[in-house]
């Protein structure tokens, strides 16, 4: 894995605010031990968690996005690793991977204008390698026998993540969306709004659901492309489960859970749906961040519950003095997501 920037035993110590009397998650957590090789170190490893973090907002940027998605994995780490090793959750269970290499990206994203068609075609370009590195490290991981958590970037990485379980498994895998918007749009081109039709689209993902849709900002195309597609792509919305009460949360979350668990499905979280939030399409109205934390434990708990990704979390869009706060929220999904899934 060429393309991953390790998190190292020192990375860690600095972001753990070590205090007498207490064990923090970053006292207790594993890193890859300097020289030796990851993949072979995962399958001997014991703890079964594997924290991966991708700093880019390319694809947010190609789909006319603001940018600040790149700053959410240095955030959560940071928070994850002051969380409490208590009987309620371990640190030493997860082992800190590091980060997809995407500083090369980044740069080349830098000067370009999505205005421009030519640059937007860069732009899309350079989300295809991202999906490459992507892919490649999750194949590795999963197929190394540990469940990966996905931390940061656009919601493009959900390709990536589902191509490399895909492959680990040796067949197509299924999808949970929690998310305002579909991200299954027209295949145009890479970016964070058709990670999930291209997926389709190749073959990689099988069964999909998006939980909690939100009728205002989903287009009437969008909505005739799922129509077509019924067997194996299915929604609900946030406004008739929530503002017309016609659905029940808790039914809807069972109902999804039947149409997708029969194989090995992702967990896709999307931190756009919950209100005020900063992100690249922050919402005013939408599910709370307590249901949010059901939903994980909820879908964490079942044997096939494969991968978890969290994205679209951006702090440098956030107020400065608050920025660590979508960082605490990462935090609370993570260890929700461990504590139900063992």
């Amino acid at each position: 894995m060429e393309n991953l920037l390790p998190f190292t035993s020192k990375d860690l110590a600095k972001v753990t605010n070590h205090r007498s009397g207490e064990i923090k998650f970053g006292e207790k957590m594993i890193t890859v031990p300097s020289g030796a090789d990851s993949i072979s170190f995962l399958k001997a490893c014991e703890a079964k968690y594997v924290l991966l973090g991708i700093p880019e907002d390319v694809g947010i940027q190609a789909n006319f996005g603001r940018p600040g998605a790149a700053s959410a994995w240095k955030t959560a780490i940071k928070s994850i690793a002051n969380i409490q090793h208590n009987r309620f959750s371990k640190g030493n269970q997860i082992i800190v991977l590091g980060e997809v290499d995407v500083r090369e990206q980044m740069k080349e994203a830098e000067g370009l204008n999505f205005n421009n068609i030519d640059d937007r075609l860069k732009l899309s370009q350079l989300v295809e390698k991202i999906d490459k590195e992507v892919s490649h490290i999750i194949f590795n991981i999963i197929k190394s026998g540990k469940i990966p958590i996905i931390i940061g970037g656009g919601h493009n990485n959900a390709y990536g993540n589902i191509k490399g379980a895909a492959l680990a498994k040796g067949k197509p895998v299924n999808a949970i969306n929690f998310d305002a918007h579909s991200d299954f749009r027209i295949l145009e081109g890479r970016h964070s709004g058709n990670g999930f039709s291209y997926a389709y689209q190749e073959g990689f993902l099988k069964k999909y659901f998006i939980f909690g849709l939100h009728e205002n900002y989903t287009s009437k195309s969008v909505l005739d492309i799922i129509k077509k597609t019924d067997e194996r792509v299915r929604y609900n919305t946030y406004d008739s489960i929530k503002i017309r009460t016609e659905k029940n949360f808790y039914q809807e979350m069972v109902a999804s859970h039947e149409f997708i668990k029969t194989d090995a499905y992702g967990i896709e979280i999307d931190l756009d749906a919950i209100p005020n939030i900063a992100s690249s399409a922050m919402t005013v109205s939408g599910f709370s961040v307590e249901e949010l934390r059901q939903f994980v434990s909820f879908f964490g708990k079942h044997k096939n519950a494969t991968y978890m990704h969290i994205c679209e979390g951006a702090p440098d869009l956030g107020e400065e003095k608050n920025n660590h706060l979508i960082g605490k929220l990462i935090g609370y999904l993570v260890t929700d997501f461990i504590k139900t899934n063992q």
